[in-house]
């Protein structure tokens, strides 16, 4: 049934705008128009929502969709290697939008290629059926990086799927026909981008989101979680279930702490496990707790290096043993990367009658496979016409056409000598589907490449793979790029919208449970390894706000003093506190006022020059800087975004983005405001994390990692200002409390005197002081005594005896040796004295930690290469 023709004037515009966009591939199928210039009927709804925001509340709506990324910190590291260079996309506001019927086709086609894909790998690994009656060439299998010999002939203890969850990139060509365009099935990515975008969108578009007959993603999310407890061996109750990642550097490690959050599973990282008796274990702080299913998004080399790469940091050695014993399930089951075979395309219609007895559905685009002689010679006689992919990194294609001669003849000769190391694709025209132009605002045909999710239903008894039920997920990851472009090489992304008949119910994933469930608490089961990084997000936190504390005061002293003689400002002094030192072209002691005009005015020289030195601080090529903590503090946020809550990661995403700022700031007086912010906005976090974490073991680590460098750094500043500044007296003591935060309260107890009696009284032996040493050394006798100890021994832990004798020192002091410290040099060394008698132990409490409860994990060591081993 055709739509009628717009009516309003705003739809005309944007239906001509859009046809003559569309005026140099008008033959092709668009999502949007008919041949004959009229809107499709599925897209009606978002038509007239359109209609009613215009094009500027559609730019409005996109603009907060894209505020919504940046608070949910949604983003993927491009280098997998820099904190730094993370980047977000811009989130579309059209969806793509597949219509009930189109999507009944789609379905039923995607089911059978994820039975079909089941049935290869089993075979592939078992019987090898497909190869003994030259359904595949020999050759092309076990060529394949992702063959794993040591996976072949181990059997099937439990009858598990070998593909539980996989993915599959589809796209419509110029025909409107949908075509594969490849298959994900080692560590399959895009569910949870997938699932945030269409939160993000409901929010942004509520009322459209609402009220439209879309299908709901979270009943699939449930379907997974039901699936993967069942993989669980002899099928325990309320399973161990873990998400393997590689870690905060990987490009998908925010989609990886997104779904251990939302699918409630502990996010573990390769040194988080071990194998013991063929038990994979998490490493926790009560000790090895086991693990019933992986959910792995590590891709096989790199799984174990025992028995494949060696040279693997992020994997479990022992892991490919514990999973043939059949102790532990893993979704997706280790060896499955060989379905990512790029030729294997070309041979997929043959081996679904083979395997299936059944026609194939969906179809790919035209491959040939090098290695067969006939196609080898169709390649080579017309290169220009076909895009080649190596076999051993499948994931770029090569365009002959854009080669120059010398580089074409070099890829020519390389298929020639090896030609089963290579795959000759067709290039796809694609068809176009709406997407906003958010620096245009205007809606423009583009190329949209799809990702659909399949899930294997084991539930329903140990069935033939042929017979194995599937799940699709009504929905998925679009992005605006070229056929084939990886997603993560666009800068688009798209909700997808599968239309239904009716309205559908939102559908949550915490559901009412059916029966008791056992309450639990956060505690020991805790992996040691968040525990590391939660204790150095608060050491590095506290030491990024005491040097932006002791920054701020320095660009004040600056402004105030700066071009005053040195020796009579605290500037040096300041200096070192900074750990910076006065560069050697000033003189200290000169006076940059006597000059006679005639010569060069070093005052101002000199205050630019001190300005770039602290400015510098900003920067991020600073070893010394700002930069660099707050980026150690975010590795470690990263590590265990599972474990902060949403209100203390959007306060940390404000920091980054203060931080990418910060290089920016010029002047001193723009750096004080910059300094204030960040000591607010490091306050913000850490009072969100004291408010939102439960009071256990984490909350208590990353507090004892707080209050240990506040109190170094309270000391060392303490020092400098009784002990070793070059200009000691009131203006230090003052920029002292102002920099512990105590200059408030110092003037409501003291007036405008200043003693340095009161002021040790304040910062040293005050416990009801906060900012005092004796508080602090109160509060981590308190958080360490809470922490687990072994009951092995009555003994007391190196850190418990390490905060004792600090304590120990603070309260046996003799008082009256620290009084008359003005003028009294046997005062100030009994006070230098407590004050090294302090420091000493605070100095070791940080590896008497780390040895007690952090997991230090030696790095695993291949001893003997394997054959089949990938190198």
């Amino acid at each position: 049934m055709r739509n009628p023709l717009p009516h309003s004037t705003l739809l005309h515009q944007l239906l001509a705008d859009y046809q003559a966009e569309r005026s140099q591939t008008a033959h092709r199928y668009d999502d949007l128009v008919t041949p004959e210039g009229q809107f499709r009927a599925r897209w009606q709804p978002l038509v007239e929502e359109l209609d009613e925001l215009g094009l500027d509340g559609l730019q409005q709506r996109t603009l907060e969709a894209q505020n919504l990324l940046h608070e949910n910190g949604v983003t993927f590291n491009v280098y997998e290697d820099d904190v730094r260079k993370m980047r977000s996309w811009q989130l579309d506001p059209i969806p793509y939008v597949i219509s009930p019927q189109s999507w009944t086709m789609l379905e039923q086609g995607l089911k059978q290629r994820a039975r079909l894909l089941e049935c290869l790998v089993t075979d592939l690994y078992g019987e090898r059926r497909v190869i003994r009656d030259g359904i595949l060439p020999p050759e092309l299998v076990y060529t394949h990086p992702g063959w794993l010999f040591p996976a072949a002939d181990t059997g099937n203890l439990y009858a598990r799927p070998n593909v539980i969850f996989q993915g599959m990139d589809v796209m419509r060509n110029e025909d409107g026909e949908w075509r594969v365009l490849g298959d994900w099935t080692q560590a399959v990515s895009g569910v949870g981008y997938a699932l945030e975008n269409r939160i993000i969108l409901s929010r942004a578009l509520s009322r459209l989101y609402r009220d439209a007959p879309l299908s709901r993603l979270a009943g699939f999310l449930q379907a997974y979680h039901r699936c993967l407890s069942e993989l669980a061996p002899h099928r325990r109750g309320n399973p161990n279930i873990v998400l393997f990642t590689p870690g905060p550097g990987s490009s998908g490690y925010f989609e990886h702490a997104w779904l251990a959050n939302y699918m409630n599973f502990s996010l573990v990282e390769g040194g988080d496990l071990v194998v013991r008796d063929g038990q994979v274990s998490m490493r926790t702080l009560g000790g090895l707790k086991a693990v019933d299913v992986i959910v792995r998004q590590i891709t096989d080399p790199w799984c174990d290096p025992l028995e494949l790469r060696g040279d693997s940091l992020l994997g479990v050695p022992g892991l490919m043993q514990a999973e043939r014993r059949g102790e532990v399930a893993i979704a997706n089951s280790l060896g499955v990367g060989v379905l990512e075979h790029p030729a294997l395309a070309g041979f997929l219609p043959g081996l679904c009658q083979y395997l299936l007895g059944e026609p194939l559905q969906l179809t790919g685009r035209d491959v040939l496979w090098c290695g067969t002689p006939h196609y080898l010679n169709t390649v080579l006689d017309n290169m220009n016409a076909w895009q080649i992919r190596a076999v051993q990194d499948a994931t770029k294609p090569i365009i002959p056409a854009e080669l120059t001669p010398d580089a074409l003849a070099i890829l020519r000769q390389s298929i020639i000598q090896a030609p089963h190391l290579y795959v000759a694709e067709q290039p796809l025209k694609p068809a176009s589907s709406p997407s906003y132009n958010l620096q245009h605002n205007k809606v423009t045909p583009q190329p949209v490449c799809l990702r659909f999710f399949a899930l294997a239903d084991p539930s329903e008894g140990n069935t033939e793979p042929a017979d194995l039920p599937h799940r699709i997920m009504p929905g998925g990851l679009a992005w605006v790029a070229p056929p084939g472009t990886p997603v993560m090489e666009s800068t688009i992304v798209k909700d997808i919208w599968v239309l239904s008949p009716v309205a559908q119910p939102h559908i949550s994933l915490l559901q009412r449970a059916k029966g008791p469930i056992l309450v639990t608490r956060d505690g020991m089961d805790l992996p040691s390894r968040v525990a590391e990084s939660l204790f150095w997000i608060g050491r590095y936190g506290e030491r990024l706000d005491n040097r932006s504390r002791l920054l701020r005061e320095t660009l004040t002293s600056l402004v105030e003093e700066g071009q005053l003689r040195l020796t009579d400002t605290l500037l040096p002094d300041l200096f070192t506190a900074l750990k910076l030192e006065l560069p050697d072209s000033l003189d200290p002691d000169e006076d940059p006022s006597a000059r006679t005009p005639t010569e060069p005015p070093v005052a101002v020289e000199q205050f630019i020059t001190l300005r770039k030195i602290l400015l510098d601080m900003f920067q991020h090529s600073d070893n010394e800087g700002l930069p660099r903590l707050f980026y150690a503090m975010l590795r470690n946020s990263r590590a265990v975004r599972d474990h902060l809550g949403d209100d203390a990661w959007r306060t940390i995403n404000t920091l980054h983005q203060t931080f990418s700022d910060l290089p920016n700031i010029q002047g001193a007086n723009a750096g004080q405001r910059g300094l204030e912010e960040i000591v607010t906005l490091l306050a913000a976090f850490f009072g969100l994390c004291n408010e939102t974490m439960p009071h256990h073991f984490g909350w208590r680590f990353m507090d004892i990692g707080r209050i240990t460098e506040r109190c170094i750094a309270s000391l060392e500043l303490l020092k400098l200002a009784m002990i070793s500044a070059r200009r000691p007296g009131t203006d230090l003591w003052e920029t002292v409390l102002a920099t512990t935060d105590n200059l408030t309260v110092y003037r409501r107890r003291y007036r405008s005197q200043l003693y340095p009696a009161a002021i040790l009284d304040l910062l040293l032996f005050d416990e009801t002081n906060p900012r005092s040493v004796g508080y602090m050394l109160k509060r981590l006798e308190t958080q360490i005594e809470h922490l687990p100890h072994p009951e092995t021994t009555p003994f007391r832990s190196q850190e418990t005896r390490l905060i004792i004798q600090a304590t120990s020192h603070l309260h046996l002091v003799d008082l009256d040796s620290l009084t008359d410290l003005e003028n009294s040099a046997k005062a100030q060394a009994a006070l230098e004295t407590l004050l090294d008698q302090l420091l000493t132990p605070l100095y070791a409490l940080s590896d008497a930690i780390s040895h007690s409860h952090f997991s230090h994990a030696e790095t695993p060591k291949q001893l003997v290469t394997l054959q089949g081993s990938v190198t």
